[in-house]
């Protein structure tokens, strides 16, 4: 669903994933005809970020758990 946001409106997804200086910054990318694609490629790469960092935490806290004593 995120993926589809980000097409469509990629500032969306910057709030979604709690980044909103940087949604600020792509809404004005995405405002220009221009910059719409830019907007918009750059908006699936911080999703696809996003989610590897939560797999990455998620991985950790998986771990951790596993060694309590």
């Amino acid at each position: 669903m995120r993926l589809l946001i980000a097409l469509i409106f990629p500032p969306l997804v910057f709030f979604t994933i709690n980044r909103p200086f940087q949604g600020l910054m792509c809404a004005i990318l995405w405002l220009t005809i221009i910059g719409w694609p830019i907007a918009a490629i750059w908006a699936v790469y911080s999703l696809s970020q996003y989610r590897n960092e939560e797999l990455a935490r998620d991985l950790h806290y998986s771990r951790s758990d596993r060694y309590r004593y």
